[in-house]
């Protein structure tokens, strides 16, 4: 370990240290008023003994601690939950803090260096690497960093206490600067007690699911508080370096930062997300973004102050003032006699006008939506009364008419000696409109392949040109789609008596296509099919937005202009071994291709990180969505296609996440492009985007990837080096980690009573977390669960076995072949070598390392003792006991380390710090869950029986809780 980095590690733990004494003293002082002095002896008698058990542990001692537990009241197991759990929350804020003011460290030290992992890092290594300004300009003009922002349930605290927590983190952040006053000190740790009793007397379980505008709003939230202040300040990062490491250059920097979103939108598998829902999201997003602009032009106009009696003004912004008051005559006499000298604040008065006068028509086209809905009639056909706002209202019609009023104040001011002042707030805002446009996020609609064809074999069948189009041949549907794609003629009958489910998805598309036209084509212009599985699955889609008036033939060309953009995504190992063949014969067929031409023939493509991982374990998921990507961009390339990969990763390693800079510079060559779109969330988002310095550092930390891994010489060589050489040794490791995690999941009968036996997933179902169900259909199979309380689940059970089973049988096999018990060193010198010259291998192994890390097989046995058959839960346990070890050996072997996480030294002190505090509401749920199991088997012969379930259930719930705060992750 480097100098350099022990010292931060040092200084994290000093500075962490301090925190987590101050806020443990605080939480204690809580307590003690709330509860009284018991509850802190117990807190501490529970963490001493579970400290000493995991210094030296034994069965015996590990079952007196429960039986301790056990003899507790339930009052008092209920509050060791709830006081373990805000303890963990504290500490993981405590943590960022920590983290945050070592990063400030050294950067002071590092001046007039840039910080490592910066945009001015990556710059400064580009040109260092010999990479010239032509090469920079050519990325720049193509270059994307897109999260997008998902309502998926892995989120599971409250709106209520996400507030209380970002109000202990601003404080936390005042008490951490060194230049505050005793006075001001005290002040603000009396304000911390005041937030933490405010969140000790917060429920933290849901009375009710969330709906889907209550996600909706917690969405907005992020973009309110964090990104809208935020964004400005990365495009400047970027100008800088551009100005430090090229100077003389020119470059023109484009909106290379964009923002998505699924929430309202995302309807898979999800009946709550209607139309209805995404046209008031697509509104709600409008007015959002048009207040936060407002009150950025408010701001504005008090800067600029410049008098025409001390500076003057170009003709070009005097023009356009004579345009305006000509448009607003009425309001025109009124800003002059405000401000008659100053001319920049006259404009802003202008702009605040027609920004108020285009707020007002949304809100007017939401509340005609709305009456529209009462009366029953489709959103879609609503009289909003926007397609009559006649060209002369004064109303923004776009984002560009916007751009260029604040571009005529910007230009004057440049040229008149106010260069400094137009860099500042305006510059800003201009960036910020490029940047959110007046949608604020594009809307995704997300919808189940299935869906589609049904709605599709439906209008077929009214429309008597097929009697079953759901089981004709895939050939068959291709040449029907082909043909009807071709045919002008509509294929959707007005007034038809179709099916709710049909209905839903014409009128999904029509939404769509109303959005573009009333509010701006990016709000609502992607559309993810999810499970694709083979060509006729996007073809259907596009016939659809045909009928919904997305896509239009032009007969005379034989083409399609379509303001649709359809990403198809591929999910299951199988999928995504079709998945070039799919795009290649869609790229093929000239009707479909011509549909891209509205997009610069531009392809997105979603890869699913986390159903693919249920469905072949996490070695085969990566080496599979490895040669994916891989193949699809050797396919694009073939047909003269621009590729957009869209990776669906979730936040816990068994559905793709991890370091996000790691794994960028370990995608495959040319797959990248410059251009990056990845999934952001649940408990994720809140981890990279409640703290704007956070989000900034997550945003430098990507945008930093996205160069050095589509422009570094080095870091292409690295993944160019001997890949191919490699190739056959991964594929055969591959098909043994499938082989060892398909016979365990999917082919031991057995496998499913453990799962639903040794792990709380009923119980997480009952967490109210999100709008849509934990299956897509209630079927107790593990094939029909949904990816994240799979993962969630084996979090809590502590068992994390989505991140590394079958990564020890695919090493083990592969370094003592044929069953041998001598070692083949030839074959672990060749897996060293792949571990220290590919990143994407070396990815594989440290996020396996990283859950093994995670995993306790202590805790994780306790859990299996949930499963009554112990015939099943000896035989799934043994299974599992012996891949772990075989999994943990071969990680080391070739890691070269002695104890998991050697490498990783930050992360292995914090999980050894917080495990004797998780371990606590571990026992307790595995015991109330033991009770819980018990009782709901029993009928409730009195009323008070039913009372004592549901304070047990109430336990466990919060438990689940506690556990994720610890762990810091769900699903």
């Amino acid at each position: 370990m480097s100098g350099g980095r022990e010292r931060d590690i040092q200084h994290l733990d000093e500075q962490l240290r301090g925190l987590v004494s101050r806020l443990a003293s605080i939480l204690g002082d809580v307590l003690r008023e709330q509860v009284g002095e018991a509850l802190l002896v117990e807190v501490e008698e529970v963490r001493k003994y579970n400290i000493e058990l995991r210094a030296s542990w034994s069965e015996e001692k590990q079952n007196l601690i429960i039986q301790q537990i056990e003899n507790l009241n339930p009052d008092m197991v209920f509050a060791l939950v709830r006081s373990f759990t805000l303890y963990f929350h504290l500490l993981n804020l405590a943590e960022e803090r920590a983290r945050l003011i070592t990063l400030a460290r050294r950067e002071r030290s590092a001046y007039p260096e840039p910080c490592s992992e910066s945009i001015a890092m990556a710059l400064k290594e580009l040109k260092l690497e010999g990479v010239g300004a032509q090469s920079i300009r050519r990325l720049l003009s193509r270059m994307l960093v897109e999260p997008v922002f998902t309502a998926h349930p892995t989120e599971s605290r409250r709106r209520a206490n996400l507030f209380h927590l970002r109000n202990i983190n601003r404080l936390v952040a005042d008490l951490s600067s060194n230049e505050i006053l005793q006075s001001e000190q005290e002040y603000l740790e009396e304000e911390l007690r005041r937030a933490v009793t405010s969140m000790w007397q917060t429920d933290e379980i849901r009375a009710s699911r969330p709906t889907p505008l209550h996600e909706v709003a917690n969405t907005l939230y992020y973009f309110e508080s964090t990104l809208y202040p935020m964004v400005p300040r990365l495009y400047r990062d970027l100008e800088k370096a551009l100005l430090r490491y090229y100077p003389g250059e020119s470059f023109m920097i484009p909106t290379f930062l964009r923002f998505n979103s699924w929430t309202g939108a995302d309807r898979d598998g999800n009946p709550h997300i209607t139309a209805t829902i995404t046209a008031m999201t697509s509104r709600w997003q409008k007015k959002t973004i048009l207040k936060l602009y407002r009150g950025s032009l408010e701001r504005l106009a008090e800067e600029l102050s410049p008098s025409l009696r001390l500076i003057q003004v170009n003709q070009a912004l005097l023009d356009s003032l004579a345009r305006d008051r000509r448009l607003m005559p009425d309001l025109a006499i009124k800003f002059e006699k405000q401000s008659v000298f100053e001319v920049y604040r006259q404009k802003i008065n202008f702009i605040l006008a027609r920004l108020d006068r285009t707020i007002e028509l949304n809100q007017a086209a939401y509340d005609a939506e709305q009456e529209a809905i009462k009366a029953g009639i489709p959103p879609s056909q609503a009289a909003t009364g926007l397609a009559n706002v006649r060209q002369n209202d004064y109303c923004y019609f776009s984002p560009i008419e916007l751009l260029t009023d604040l571009a005529i104040l910007e230009e004057s001011l440049r040229e008149n000696r106010g260069r400094r002042i137009a860099d500042g707030a305006l510059a800003d805002l201009i960036t910020q409109v490029q940047v959110f446009g007046f949608h604020l996020a594009g809307l995704e609609v997300r919808q189940h392949s299935s869906r589609h064809t049904a709605a599709l074999a439906e209008v077929l069948r009214f429309a008597a040109v097929c009697d079953n189009f759901s089981a004709l041949s895939e050939e068959e549907k291709y040449s029907l789609l082909e043909r009807e794609l071709g045919d002008p003629r509509p294929l959707v009958i007005p007034d038809a008596d179709y099916s709710s489910d049909t209905q839903e998805v014409l009128e999904t598309l029509r939404v769509m296509r109303r959005m573009q036209l009333e509010v701006n084509r990016e709000v609502c212009e992607n559309y993810v099919i999810s499970f694709t599985n083979q060509p006729s699955d996007v073809l259907t889609l596009l016939l659809l937005a045909k009928e919904g008036g997305l896509a239009r033939l032009d007969p005379t060309s034989a083409t399609i202009d379509c303001d649709l953009h359809i990403v198809p995504l591929f999910e299951s190992i199988e999928d995504l071994r079709r998945a070039p063949d799919i795009m290649r014969q869609l790229f093929k067929t000239s009707l479909y291709r011509s549909s891209l031409a509205g997009y610069s023939y531009l392809q997105e493509i979603m890869i699913g990180y986390s159903d693919s991982n249920k469905d072949g374990g996490f070695f085969t998921a990566n080496w599979e969505l490895y040669k994916a990507q891989r193949q699809l961009a050797e396919v694009c390339r073939e047909e003269s296609i621009d590729l957009r990969l869209f990776h669906g990763r979730g936040g816990a390693i068994g559905r793709g996440g991890g370091p996000a800079n790691r794994a960028i510079m370990a995608q495959p060559r040319h797959s990248l492009g410059g251009k990056l779109k990845m999934t952001e969330q649940g408990e994720v988002i809140f981890a990279r985007y409640s703290n704007p310095e956070i989000a900034h550092r997550h945003l430098e930390q990507v945008t930093n990837a996205v160069f050095k891994a589509t422009l570094s010489p080095q870091a292409r060589a690295l993944r160019t080096g001997a890949e191919e050489e490699w190739f056959p040794a991964l594929e055969g490791m591959s098909e043994t980690a499938f082989k060892a995690y398909r016979e365990l999941v999917f082919e031991n009968p057995n496998f499913a009573r453990y799962f639903f036996e040794a792990s709380p997933i009923n119980e997480i179902g009952l967490l109210n977390i999100a709008s849509r169900p934990v299956s897509r259909r209630a079927t107790g199979r593990i094939q029909d669960l949904r990816a994240i309380p799979w993962v969630f689940s084996w979090t809590q059970n502590r068992h994390y076995l989505p991140g590394w089973y079958g990564v020890g049988s695919a090493l083990h096999n592969y370094m003592y072949p044929n069953n041998s018990a001598t070692l083949d060193e030839h074959r672990l010198a060749l897996l060293q070598e792949m571990y220290n010259g590919w990143p994407f291998f070396q990815t594989i192994l440290l996020n396996s390392e990283r859950s093994l890390g995670a995993a306790d097989l202590e805790i994780a046995r306790l859990y299996s003792t949930l499963v009554t058959d112990e015939k099943v839960r000896r035989e799934i346990w043994e299974l599992i006991e012996a891949e772990y070890h075989r999994t943990c050996a071969a990680v080391m072997l070739i890691t070269g380390q002695t104890t998991l996480l050697d490498n990783i030294p930050v992360l292995q002190r914090s999980i050894r710090l917080r495990n004797p505090y998780i371990d606590p509401i571990s026992f307790i749920q595995v015991a109330l869950l033991k009770r819980l199991r018990q009782k709901s088997q029993d009928n409730f012969a009195i009323d008070q029986d039913r009372e004592e379930f549901e304070k047990i259930l109430g336990i466990v719930l919060h438990s689940i809780n506690g556990i994720a705060a610890g762990a810091q992750t769900t699903g």
